[in-house]
């Protein structure tokens, strides 16, 4: 896909009409009326009747060839540049079909005889189509490169080495005709402008009585106003016009800033609603679309590139899916849902680490969302160390089709080659919504990025090119889960869980806070200021990462400093094998340290699916200590499961506070610092089984300002991978009895 539009206001190329004289601009921007011509700036030296000169050796005409003041003089310039442009042509099609004269038989020719016709070294299709796909990547290829092609295509290096100076030569040439064509066009504008400008200036309408007006009266200031003015009307017209396409509907030709723009420059303003527009129109035609363009469910870059003029950035990573399926939400909902950054980030906590709306271009039309586009930033997450958080800044439009059809689209703003973050850019993705009966909505989403592979730990990189990573299929899947949850928690009975609807709420509340701190603190998110620790001592067999974090001031956690430890493991056990061990209170003891080694009951189970629902859940666990001097402690845990992966996560909780949030109290005051883990299936090629990811948050200081200590970052590090060998026995051994 080609690179966000930019206006280029620079000065025009000299080699165009009235280079080297005067500044004309790109389509589009801001230019006073000026008009230079080659005729006319001949006519101001050559205008004298009487005067006529024989010149010589100008621009190649021969000695005694007379140019006269008018038309002789341009009539010459134009055959001339018939003749340039002929030879040019001619040269480039012996260039692209023989890729470019060889070396040695230019020289043959040159020193052999100089006036006997040059022989062109023809080359083959295939070492042209060769060197074409070369050319695309690195137009100045290096020595090595240059040695590599020559060996490879059976070429001799000099005749590579001059296939790529003709061909850059080619191309110079071609782009400078093409900026000549656009100025000539811009000098006609410029031309008709100036004359109609001079045609009001010869008759000037008084403002006040709209009589003719004495020319001694109106300023040479008012004039240059009055001729911005005038331009300025155009280029809103203009706006309006594309406005107007944008919304589906005439636009008012005097709109106010605020209702379109929020104070944004008008030109940056028309920049996104071209880049919008075109990504709705390419993400309409992603989700509609059959084969040749979709394959299956995979996408034919091929097709792709013919069809949007795109392709992957050189070195980086295509990565395409679609998905679709039936939803109970009704599109008013989910159109809220997206448009809005705080309630999209509560329905995707494990895909979306943090998410800002950072301007607002259009509100929406009519009181409703069609036409509504902003500027949002979001940091996107696997949950896993292995993984970069992909920081994205990008348009959403969202539009509405058709009587219940609507659509979203997001597009990054951002060059790929911006070093600030891992490098990744997001082409058109979004969703198409249909309303269907009863509240339900089918929705087809689509997802399409390119990113740095290299970036990737080498474990987790099938996955994300599956699409299971940050795909349309897990999009799908948690919309799925939240959906559903929301149905479930409306429509249960308030005696079903044993406590009033409010106390169930407030729980759910709590426990989709702890999932949302976990997944933080696996992922260095700019959500908290983790600092990373380097630590020798790993027992695990993976990367463990290890951050600290001060807490302060936050009435959801205990202060102090916290102590974040997460890794990522292969495990031979598949996805749903290891998440319905970790998930059972009864076999808790095996794995979890700081169970005290005694059995776990379940006092409390908010079931937030009516199907599988001991999968998607939130329970209340409590653990009862085997030395009756220990007293015993509360455990909130949350349990989620979907096509696209699992969780288990799990806090240590207060016994009052817990009593005043199952009363339907506030649990913003309630302290935790989660724990648990994330489980994905892995690819086919990495041998099956499942990539089990587990991450600790201890609180390690009671004071902020308190040192860490060596000793307490071997701890946690001795506690992961304590964990994780506990897990692996476990599930070695029960695969063993079974």
């Amino acid at each position: 896909m080609s690179s966000a539009p930019r206006f280029d206001s620079s000065s025009a190329h000299g080699g165009g009409i009235g280079g080297g004289h005067g500044t004309l601009m790109a389509s589009g921007a801001i230019a006073h009326p000026r008009l230079v011509t080659q005729s006319s700036f001949s006519k101001s030296m050559f205008s004298s009747p009487r005067l006529s000169l024989a010149l010589t050796n100008i621009d190649g005409f021969g000695a005694g060839e007379m140019i006269s003041a008018d038309a002789g003089f341009e009539e010459n310039v134009r055959r001339r540049r018939r003749e340039e442009e002929a030879t040019d042509s001619r040269s480039g099609s012996d260039n692209m079909d023989g890729g470019g004269g060889s070396g040695d038989d230019l020289d043959a020719a040159v020193g052999d005889n100089p006036r006997k016709k040059k022989r062109y070294h023809r080359h083959t299709p295939q070492q042209i189509q060769e060197l074409e796909a070369m050319f695309k990547e690195c137009p100045h290829p290096d020595e090595k490169q240059r040695l590599e092609l020559s060996r490879r295509l059976s070429l001799e290096i000099k005749q590579v080495k001059f296939w790529f100076q003709n061909r850059r030569t080619q191309m110079k040439t071609q782009l400078e005709r093409h900026e000549n064509t656009l100025l000539r066009h811009e000098n006609e504008k410029l031309r008709t402008e100036n004359m109609a400008i001079r045609e009001a200036m010869r008759s000037p309408i008084c403002s006040n009585c709209g009589g003719p007006a004495i020319i001694g009266e109106i300023s040479l200031e008012e004039q240059q106003l009055r001729i911005e003015n005038a331009r300025l009307k155009d280029e809103l017209d203009r706006v309006c016009a594309l406005a107007g396409k944008f919304v589906g509907r005439p636009v008012p030709v005097s709109p106010s800033l605020e209702e379109y723009g929020g104070g944004m420059m008008m030109m940056e303003r028309c920049v996104y609603l071209e880049m919008a527009l075109a990504a709705m129109d390419e993400l309409v035609k992603m989700a509609n679309g059959e084969e040749p363009l979709w394959i299956g469910e995979k996408l034919n870059e091929e097709e792709y590139s013919r069809m949007f003029s795109g392709g992957c950035f050189g070195g980086f990573v295509s990565e395409a899916s679609r998905e679709s399926a039936l939803l109970f939400l009704h599109s008013s909902a989910l159109l809220d849902t997206l448009m809005e950054a705080n309630r999209w980030v509560e329905m995707f906590p494990n895909l979306i680490a943090t998410a800002t709306t950072t301007d607002v271009i259009s509100g929406g039309m009519g009181g409703t969302r069609n036409g509504a586009l902003q500027l949002m930033h979001a940091e996107l997450q696997i949950l896993s160390p292995m993984v970069p958080v992909r920081q994205l800044n990008f348009l959403r439009f969202c539009k509405q089709h058709a009587e219940g059809v609507w659509a979203v689209v997001d597009v990054s703003i951002d060059p790929i080659t911006d070093t600030s973050s891992p490098p990744c850019r997001r082409l058109p993705s979004g969703c198409l919504i249909h309303d269907m009966p009863n509240g339900y909505s089918k929705v087809t989403w689509v997802e399409h990025s390119e990113y740095d592979e290299s970036q990737i730990h080498e474990l987790y990189r099938p996955l994300v090119r599956s699409g299971l990573g940050f795909g349309a299929r897990r999009w799908i899947a948690t919309l799925q889960r939240q959906s559903e949850a929301l149905a479930t928690l409306l429509s249960s009975p308030s005696d079903q869980s044993g406590i009033s609807a409010d106390g169930r709420r407030s729980m759910v509340k709590l426990a989709q806070r702890m999932t949302a701190n976990f997944c933080t603190g696996v992922c260095a998110s700019t959500v908290y200021k983790w600092n990373k620790l380097n630590t020798g001592n790993n027992n695990v067999g993976e990367d463990v990462r290890v951050m600290t974090r001060k807490s302060v001031e936050d009435p959801g956690e205990p202060p102090g400093t916290v102590l974040s430890a997460a890794t990522s493991v292969w495990v031979a056990a598949t996805a749903e094998r290891v998440f319905e061990f970790l998930r059972d209170e009864r076999l808790r003891s095996e794995w979890d340290i700081l169970s005290n080694g005694g059995p776990m009951q379940e006092m409390l189970h908010i079931p937030k699916a009516h199907h599988h629902h001991h999968a998607n859940a939130v329970s209340l666990l409590r653990a009862t200590s085997l030395n009756p001097n220990q007293s015993s402690m509360l455990i909130l845990q949350e349990t989620c499961s979907d096509a696209s992966g699992s969780l288990v996560v799990y806090a240590p909780v207060d016994i009052p506070a817990m009593q005043v949030v199952m009363n339907g109290g506030d649990s913003a005051y309630v302290a935790l610092l989660p724990s648990g883990f994330a489980v994905v299936p892995a690819a086919e090629d990495c041998g099956g089984g499942s990539l089990l990811t587990v991450a600790f948050q201890i609180l390690v200081n009671s004071l902020p300002t308190d040192k860490l200590t060596v000793e307490s970052v071997e701890t946690v590090n001795n506690l992961i991978s304590c964990t994780v060998k506990k897990i692996k026995t476990a599930l070695r051994c029960h695969e063993l009895s079974t």
